[in-house]
């Protein structure tokens, strides 16, 4: 399904801009969390000197209530932030795990071919080998057709080794896009719980604001 998601043409025009929203996202992330740290230690700082001094109830209360929408903000912003790295890393890991399964499709296609290629010129060989010593062992065969049988034997014989080549180093290949799916895949289940671990989190530091 990520496969065909990522091969329409659409996403490739959309993630020629997606590095400069990240980055612009990023960036006003980061200015929102620094601005509600400034004001959760400004309005620390006053609430422990209103607290002390205890002069104007209305005024603590005041300092209570921008203390808590400064914490409030804090917490979302640094949430917010988080799971956007989080989506950033997500989006590059079904990126790149998607060109991994359409690599291995390719190459798994391509070790077929050449297996039947194989079996084909497998058989050719025996045929000719049978041909062969039937020519050989008649009284009326040719020094030039055995000459000739040699040559397509041995260029056959070359093909062989040729093709069996092809084929050991395109199952290496498909050896080791499989590891790297295997990675990806379990990179990517990491990314999804510490994701819902994240979630969980938020949710109980909601639940407890709303107590």
């Amino acid at each position: 399904r990520w496969q065909k998601i990522f091969t329409i043409p659409l996403w490739s025009k959309i993630a020629v801009f997606w590095n400069k929203m990240f980055l612009t996202i990023i960036v006003l992330l980061i200015v929102l969390f620094l601005d509600a740290i400034r004001e959760v230690r400004k309005y620390s700082a006053a609430h422990a000197i209103e607290r002390a001094v205890n002069v104007n109830s209305s005024a603590f209360d005041h300092i209570q209530m921008k203390l808590f929408r400064s914490q409030r903000n804090l917490y979302l912003s640094g949430f917010s932030l988080f799971l956007w790295l989080v989506l950033r890393r997500t989006i590059t890991l079904l990126t790149q795990l998607a060109k991994g399964m359409a690599s291995h499709a390719a190459l798994e296609t391509q070790v077929d071919d050449a297996t039947e290629a194989a079996k084909k010129y497998m058989a050719e060989n025996e045929r000719l080998q049978e041909a062969l010593n039937e020519k050989g062992s008649g009284k009326k065969s040719s020094e030039a057709a055995d000459e000739k049988l040699k040559k397509e034997v041995e260029h056959l014989k070359a093909e062989l080794l040729k093709t069996s080549n092809a084929l050991d180093k395109a199952k290496s290949e498909v050896t080791a896009v499989k590891k790297q799916s295997e990675g990806l895949k379990k990179e990517y289940d990491n990314l999804m719980k510490e994701y819902k671990q994240l979630q969980d989190s938020v949710n109980e530091a909601e639940d407890k604001k709303d107590l």
